[in-house]
């Protein structure tokens, strides 16, 4: 079914993206200085390892980054996981992953604008927190409505302004373990591993670590505005994970080789202040501070991109209301209703709990990880027979086996927040998609690109 795009004025997204504004937009949805914020929680599940569960969880998003850039070719258009599995293992199991990946990309900016709330409220107690949620909210809204090229650039910004202080706070510590702190020592094994280091805490550590690389995937949402998607965007989804990979591994290294273990922080849960204060001062703190509320308008605008794009291609297959969610603005090609909705969901920062939502973000990820990487057995090994020789063996079978594993491993680490909350999500979208199907005995609606 094709729903009628002319009347709405809806036209097409225009491709101008390039490789270094995909990448730009990647890293700031992944947002390098998130590892402070979940440093002082791994640490103490890990015993001081983190590093390692960094590791982890990026060999586990290494290969099913190699899954995104093979099904990325076959379907260069935007929707991520929502389009691959529609179209490489079920119409129906498509409409349930989108539907559970949703309830991430949907949380995500609110996510940003509650902790641009907390930081902002900590620095000026004075100014009405409704005030900070409101500001950030409209900010982002506006830059994403206007163009996606305007989202990139001002994320290439932020995103050297999160590089140029991690490199000065990497230059702190390395100034201070030379001067005794912490280990005594640059180099160390010992934030990788000791002999009472266990895998099962690790890989408790990589499930919630998942939470940093949200967003390398995303860019899978801007296919249809960048040039050459099916060679650009796999390019793209890979270096993004492993950019970001490094710099959680390298800053979580010493970070860790500073503070061993967790007795000098108030508040494990929340040691980024702290983290500052210790390795660089008072003054040091301020700026670092200060940068973290940059570094959540990036992730903002960057999320927001994203969800807004997914929304876009759902309701381009009629799945959600087209009249609403398929529009894009005439002068500016951007779905602005749908930036609008979602500045709207975010607004609920002004009510919510940090804690609770981010508890629920990694259900919808993991799911969405796991069925791309079934995804590529099914469509590629299976449905189009690239079984002959050792190079497709390795590309449509044994790699995405191993990611599929390794997700597995990190799902049976999730709390029981994500798993209640995740799953009664998952149960509306199948009472919702029973309704669209009539009891699932027709497929859900889908676009046909003219």
């Amino acid at each position: 079914m094709q729903p009628d795009h002319s009347a709405s004025g809806n036209g097409q997204l225009r491709k101008t993206l390039r490789l270094w504004h995909v990448i730009i937009i990647g890293l700031a949805y992944l947002t390098p200085m998130t590892v402070f914020d979940t440093f002082g929680i791994v640490s103490g599940i890990t015993a001081g390892h983190v590093p390692s569960a960094y590791i982890l969880a990026l060999a586990g998003i290494l290969f099913t980054a190699v899954s995104y850039g093979t099904l990325v070719k076959r379907f260069p258009q935007s929707g991520s996981a929502y389009t691959y599995t529609q179209r490489a293992i079920n119409p129906h199991v498509g409409f349930l992953v989108g539907w559970s990946s949703l309830l991430d990309y949907l949380l995500l900016p609110m996510v940003n604008a509650l902790l641009a709330k907390l930081y902002l409220s900590a620095m000026f107690p004075e100014v009405p927190e409704w005030m900070w949620v409101a500001g950030f909210v409209t900010l982002i809204s506006l830059i994403n409505m206007r163009s996606v090229n305007l989202v990139a650039h001002f994320n290439l910004l932020f995103v050297g302004v999160q590089v140029a202080i991690i490199a000065v706070f990497i230059y702190l510590c390395v100034r201070g373990l030379d001067q005794g702190e912490g280990l005594g020592t640059t180099w160390s094994l010992i934030p990788f591993a000791d002999s009472q280091t266990q895998f099962s805490a690790l890989a408790a550590g990589a499930t919630i670590l998942c939470f940093s690389f949200l967003g390398f995937d995303a860019v899978t949402c801007l296919s249809e505005e960048t040039r050459d998607p099916a060679k650009t965007i796999p390019r793209a989804i890979f270096l993004t994970a492993l950019i970001g990979g490094v710099v959680f591994i390298t800053v979580s290294y010493f970070i860790q080789a500073y503070f061993p273990t967790m007795a000098r922080f108030h508040d494990q849960e929340a040691a980024l202040p702290e983290i500052a204060l210790y390795v660089g001062g008072k003054l040091f703190q301020s700026i670092f501070i200060a940068c973290t509320v940059i570094n959540t308008i990036a992730s903002g605008l960057a999320s927001q991109t994203s969800v807004s794009r997914l929304l876009y291609v759902m309701g381009r297959d009629n799945v959600i209301p087209a009249s609403v969610f398929a529009r894009l603005h005439s002068r500016y090609k951007t779905p602005v209703l749908n930036i609008a909705v979602v500045g709207l969901i975010s607004l609920s920062a002004i009510f919510f709990d940090l804690v609770t939502a981010t508890s629920i973000i990694n259900f919808g990820a993991l799911v969405a990880f796991s069925f791309v990487n079934l995804s590529v057995i099914n469509h590629c090994y299976l449905r189009e027979g690239n079984r002959k020789g050792l190079a497709n063996q390795l590309k449509y079978l044994v790699l995405p086996t191993i990611g599929f594993c390794i997700i597995v491993s990190l799902w049976l680490d999730l709390n029981a927040h994500s798993l209640m909350f995740g799953g009664i999500w998952a149960a509306l979208g199948l009472v919702y998609l029973g309704w669209l199907t009539k009891a699932f005995r027709a497929a859900p609606p889908n676009y046909v690109a003219e």
